[in-house]
């Protein structure tokens, strides 16, 4: 058990005061500011009454303070620490507070090490000079050159007093990184630092030990790496460490991501599928690649996987048109059918990530490309087949909203061979599907059509106007878009004749 106690000052003018100690539950000490002593003591007066009882009465009776019972520590420092003392001296001509802490034992202490802190107070360490030249540079080097006997070492202007006495501490210890499990992250980047200023290697190693052990995310790995970078030696114990943020060897990026991509659109499990799609989307929504030739590889891969997910497409509905098809097993065309679907929901998906990286264009060309799909699309069961319109139509929203840019040419293909297959599948995507919204799709197609020449909006919404006449509300409702075409077809150029003839009677 550690013996605290505390000493008088041999000065006319100086009191004697009782400064309570703090050492932490695993063993280290540390000094509290005097702001925290007054807020500890205010707190424990008012957890115990008695304390105010025996303060009013000590007051009263001016006992002197030489005979004040020092307040004792609630743990042990460690098991080679044999003594803590603490001086407090309070001069009116000098203000300076003194804590003095004693390691090892007390008759064979040969060294005096003066710590002057920022924060307004000095410890006196009496130590051993043999333990410290034994484990510090720093302080084997400042020994060796001491011309005193006990010798004495200054050390002004510490940034940590209590790091640098824990420093010191862990130099009687047998065991440091035992000492400095479940101590915090921060605590052990604190050691880590004096201990290589002053050399003392046995605590580096296991700070670095105690970092490479321990899971560090967030803004504790920002610190983390920050300090190690910072280091100026040691660098085979801080390499190990740095791997767990950097790849020994380099990352091709391009290789990585195409094999994500290609296990999420090979995954078949419905919620693990669903997780990790949000959650790859959300990851390359934050973190955008920050120059051009890493953006290219993630769009080159974003293609080769949409080209890879639309062969499939296309082999399973081939499969499907098949003339037999209908007389297959139950389980074999629900297998077939569920596989359509998840093809269409990733090509939906890898939409979504190109919108967000605004270079979907060449995704809107391929799409209108897709003859062979478009020719076997009436020959698969609507049932099977409706997954491929929610593309078509997630197409026409994403060009009436803006957020992507296709040429004329692709916009007006696009209208050419997906418009029909869209009305054929409309009232299944609207019965089928919970998150197809006729509305948006219609406005987005209505759009889509306002863009073209205004010939090529009659060639479409006369043909629109056929089958909206013969199904009715099973078709997408293009009325706006008919009107918008009407005005500009029928109705502009008579106001424009009319003004024309104005102008000219004027």
């Amino acid at each position: 058990m550690a013996d605290f106690r505390v000493k008088r000052v041999g000065h006319a003018h100086a009191k004697i005061k009782n400064v309570p100690i703090a050492v932490t539950p695993e063993g280290f000490w540390c000094c509290p500011s005097q702001v925290a002593q007054r807020g500890d003591l205010s707190k424990r007066k008012e957890r115990h009454p008695s304390l105010r009882t025996d303060s009013m009465k000590r007051s009263s009776s001016h006992q002197p303070a030489g005979k004040l019972t020092p307040v004792k520590p609630r743990s042990v420092v460690s098991d080679e620490q044999r003594s803590v003392d603490l001086e407090t001296i309070d001069d009116q001509r000098v203000e300076k507070r003194v804590v003095s802490v004693g390691y090892g034992e007390a008759e064979t202490r040969d060294c005096e090490v003066f710590l002057s802190g920022k924060q307004g107070f000095t410890v006196k360490l009496s130590v051993h000079a043999d333990v410290l030249a034994g484990k510090s540079d720093f302080f084997g080097d400042k020994i060796g050159r001491s011309l005193t006997n006990p010798c004495r070492i200054e050390i002004e202007d510490c940034e940590d007093v209590e790091v640098y006495v824990e420093a010191v501490g862990l130099m009687y210890c047998k065991d440091i990184k035992q000492k400095l499990i479940k101590q915090s992250i921060s605590r052990v980047l604190q050691l880590l630092k004096v201990s290589e200023m002053i050399g003392f290697h046995a605590a580096t190693n296991s700070c670095l030990a105690f970092l490479e052990a321990v899971p560090w995310i967030g803004e504790e790995e920002e610190k983390v790496v920050t300090s190690l970078q910072g280091l100026q030696v040691n660098a085979a114990g801080v390499t190990p460490l740095l791997k767990r943020v950097y790849p020994q060897i380099r990352i091709a990026p391009n290789d990585i991501l195409a094999d994500i991509f290609q296990l999420v659109v090979k995954g078949d499990e419905e919620k693990g599928r669903r997780e990790m799609k949000s959650l790859i989307l959300k990851l390359l929504k934050e973190n955008k690649f920050s120059n051009h030739g890493a953006v290219d590889i993630c769009n080159v891969n974003l293609y080769s996987s949409c080209r890879s997910c639309l062969d499939a497409l296309l082999l399973l509905f081939t499969q499907a048109a098949e003339a037999g098809f209908t007389d297959t097993h139950m389980n074999s065309k629900e297998s077939i059918s569920k596989q359509i679907a998840l093809q269409a929901d990733n090509l939906l998906w890898l939409f979504e990530i190109l919108i967000d990286r605004r270079t979907a264009d060449e995704y809107m060309f391929m799409w209108a490309c897709q003859d062979d799909l478009v020719m076997l699309h009436p020959k698969v069961s609507i049932a099977s087949r409706h997954p491929v319109s929610s593309i078509t139509s997630r197409l026409f929203v994403a060009i009436g909203r803006g957020e992507v840019l296709p040429p004329k040419d692709t916009r007006c293909l696009l209208l050419e061979k997906w418009l029909q297959p869209l009305i054929d599948d409309y009232t299944w995507l609207l019965h089928a599907c919970r998150s197809f919204d006729g509305k948006l799709v219609e406005e987005g197609v209505g759009r889509t059509i306002l863009t073209l020449p205004l010939e090529n909006q009659q060639s479409v919404l006369l043909s629109w106007l056929g089958n909206f006449l013969k199904i009715g509300s099973n078709c997408p409702n293009l009325q706006q878009a008919f009107e918008v075409w009407w005005k500009r077809a029928f109705v502009r150029p008579y106001l424009e004749e009319q003004q024309l003839l104005l102008q000219n009677s004027t």
